[in-house]
């Protein structure tokens, strides 16, 4: 396949992800529009200040999400993407680029219905984090195919042991996933050696997503998806009884 063959595939596939991209963006941000921004009653608590709301971040991250998407759909019917695209249903397609795209879509499954509403949103981020960069880094269809099964176990864990809302509060997912993220670090750490970029992999997992929760909830005053998790269940509670009375008396 010569150059001009590859830049028609890229951008087939960018006019189909762009496609994609735009309806999940505009469903997230449907139901964004649900959450009070202006005023109203959140949680029993009537409020006016717009950037107490919990729908801020969502709109800011599908809002992103939908104008990046439109670019994408601008450049790729500008450059023809969109004629090969609806001419050829997506040429280049193979065994490979299925398979990278179902397993990814299989992971965002589990990690928005089963891990983010029920798991410790710290715990299924790391998680979330090491499972894309191991299995895709490199284009290993063996390593993809261990990221997803741990992603998705964990997900369909959470799901079917604790469908009722009572019983988010409930640590068995959050143990689940902590192990499965601890299984898959370990095989990360394995493979560091001769992969530079996989040694900062456990760093940015384990540090990221306490940061963003952190700043969500301390600094922006956001809810936090599964806030009785087991990990933030402990940071909120020592922020609030050990730390924040340092400063208020």
């Amino acid at each position: 396949m010569d150059k001009i063959d590859e830049t028609q595939v890229m951008r087939a596939r960018d006019f189909w992800a762009s496609v994609v991209m735009i309806a999940v963006s505009l469903f997230f941000l449907w139901r964004t529009s649900e959450i009070p921004l202006w005023g109203g009653n959140r949680a029993g608590v009537s409020g006016t200040d717009w950037y107490n709301s919990a729908a801020i971040v969502p709109l800011f991250i599908f809002g992103g999400l939908l104008v990046l998407s439109l670019v994408l759909l601008v450049i790729s019917i500008r450059s023809g993407g969109a004629q090969n695209a609806l001419s050829g249903g997506g040429i280049g397609w193979d065994r490979a680029e299925v398979l990278r795209s179902t397993t990814i879509g299989l992971m965002l499954l589990a990690f928005v219905v089963g891990l983010v509403p029920r798991v410790d949103f710290i715990l299924c981020s790391g998680l979330m984090i090491t499972a894309l960069t191991f299995g895709f880094y490199g284009g290993h269809a063996q390593r993809a195919l261990i990221a997803c099964l741990a992603v998705t176990v964990a997900g369909l864990f959470a799901f079917v042991s604790f469908p009722a809302h009572a019983d988010w509060n409930a640590h068995g997912d959050d143990w689940v996933t902590l192990i499965l993220w601890i299984i898959l670090t370990l095989l990360v750490l394995n493979k560091a050696g001769s992969e530079r970029v996989l040694r900062y992999v456990p760093f940015i997992a384990f540090l990221a997503p306490p940061i963003l929760v952190c700043a969500m909830a301390f600094g922006f005053r956001q809810n936090v998806p599964a806030r009785g998790g087991l990990i933030f269940k402990q940071i909120e509670y020592h922020y609030y009884v050990t730390l924040r009375p340092l400063w208020k008396d």
